[in-house]
């Protein structure tokens, strides 16, 4: 070990017993973190024992990608990484020592050791990751990850892109209105990338202080200016791993310049430093909003539009898939069983349905969980829905609920419509319809009252119409 300069602490020691008690507790530490669920937390546990054993300043255990050079240079003090050898693909466990000291003989022995450990963790690791969910089930839901609900024809094209977006390393650009679950969507890609075990670091560049920008997404050197300690910024937080940069639409015309060279030479800076360190990260960005108009407005830089634009993808809004509105609920509501056990009633569900959801799916959640708390009986009706949300369904149905019409003459109304809509071409109309023209013509008879057929009675909660079984028509 080297020894420290003048007005430095001294560089901290670990004796030769001290390291192999080390050893021990690092031995025993994967143990107890094998009866944990998170295989994240295994990996904490295990990098917190080798901080006890060396005199270590950062250790992180990764996949083989983005791996630093032996004996860089970072963060103040000598990194050193080991390759680490596992079944089902390599890893790296990199160790960057406190300042003031190096990587002795007895320290590389004992690394190359806890290593082999490393290599145990890290098969842990994926056992429990995506890859190892079993067939007929979806990997998010057995890792506890990101799970896109929905079987409509726009979410299986999506899932079917991500799928073929995720072999590579290429920047993607997600777009889509608020509330889609863009970030849902990048979390995915991810999960199925090759870079599943590394982070995943999340930024809202729309909460970004633009003073505090640079050393946010690319760290700051250690006391750059009185009482401030060096750190890590998102870059190097995400390095191995994915980057993804929600609502890069509203970062400033300065802030897309500092961005813009990180994300070209994937290289950083960090406040206070004199030089710059590659970062192998992957970068996905979202937007609200279109980046092509913005750059015809002169809001967003054309250089990086063409730098984030290429690889794009569209998240579709809840509107244009609405035959999944009724699982993304049910989904809601089994999430909360541990809470309370509620279904659908089929006119809620209907009513859900017709919802243009400008608000998305992140709306229909908070309205489940408005439900959830707010429902007075084990099913949520139609009078459980907010008024905004049962407006539309409510407002067509509720007329004819009080008129007790019958379903002949909310079939004759609504066929004379289609007819008049067809320029009077009936054959037009059923095809439209779906029915013969001897029944159109029979839906055209029927008189607009639309009388409830004789012998039909309210039932007693008002909820409905009961008709003896001879009175019930027939199409």
């Amino acid at each position: 070990m080297t020894t420290a300069t003048s007005g430095t602490p001294p560089p901290r020691t670990v004796r030769g017993r001290d390291r192999r008690q080390g050893i021990a507790h690092a031995i025993a530490a994967v143990a107890h973190g094998l009866e944990r669920r998170d295989a994240r937390s295994l990996r904490s546990a295990f990098e917190q024992a080798l901080r006890e054993v060396l005199p270590l300043r950062e250790v992180r255990l990764r996949d083989a990608a983005g791996r630093w050079r032996d004996g860089a240079e970072r963060a103040g003090g000598q990194t050193v990484t080991m390759e680490v050898f596992g079944a089902a693909g390599n890893g790296v466990l990199e160790a960057t020592f406190e300042p003031g000291c190096a990587a002795g003989e007895w320290d590389l022995q004992c690394l190359s050791a806890l290593a082999q450990l490393g290599a145990i963790v890290l098969e842990i690791d994926r056992g429990r990751g995506p890859a190892a969910a079993s067939p007929g089930t979806t990997a998010s839901a057995k890792s506890g990850g990101a799970l896109l609900v929905g079987s409509a024809p726009a979410m299986q094209r999506l899932r079917s892109t991500l799928a073929r977006v995720a072999t590579t390393s290429f920047t993607v650009l997600l777009e889509g209105e608020s509330g889609v679950g863009k970030e849902l969507v990048a979390r995915r890609i991810h999960e199925l990338s090759a870079r599943r075990l590394g982070p995943f670091v999340a930024i809202n560049c729309a909460a970004l202080v633009e003073t505090l920008l640079e050393a946010e997404l690319f760290g700051i050197e250690e006391r750059t200016a009185t009482g401030v300690r060096g750190r890590r910024g998102k870059f190097e937080q995400a390095a191995g791993g994915t980057l993804f940069l929600d609502e890069v639409s509203d970062l400033s015309l300065s802030a897309q310049a500092k961005l813009l060279r990180a994300i070209q030479d994937l290289a950083i800076e960090r406040v206070g430093a004199n030089g710059s360190q590659k970062v192998d990260i992957r970068v996905i960005a979202a937007t609200n909003r279109s980046l092509a108009e913005l750059v015809d407005r002169r809001l967003f830089r054309l250089d990086l539009f063409y730098r984030l634009s290429g690889v794009d993808i569209r998240v579709p809004p809840l509107r244009e898939r609405r035959d999944d509105v009724r699982e993304i609920a049910e989904y809601y509501l089994a999430r909360h069983r541990a809470t309370r056990t509620l279904t659908l009633s089929p006119p809620a569900a209907d009513a859900l349905t017709t919802y243009d959801w400008p608000g998305n799916v992140r709306e229909l959640e908070r309205l489940i969980e408005r439900a959830v708390a707010l429902c007075d009986g084990n099913r949520i009706e139609l009078d459980d829905l907010p008024p905004g949300v049962r407006g539309d369904y409510a407002a067509t149905l509720m007329p004819s609920v009080e008129r007790r019409d019958s379903m002949r003459a909310w079939a004759g109304r609504y066929a004379q419509l289609v007819v008049s809509r067809c320029g009077g071409n009936k054959r037009q109309a059923c095809r439209i319809l779906g029915v013969s023209y001897h029944t159109l013509q029979s839906y055209l008879r029927q008189p607009a009252s639309g009388a409830p057929p004789r012998g039909a009675a309210w039932t007693g909660d008002g909820r409905g119409l009961s008709a003896p079984c001879g009175t019930l028509d027939r199409v």
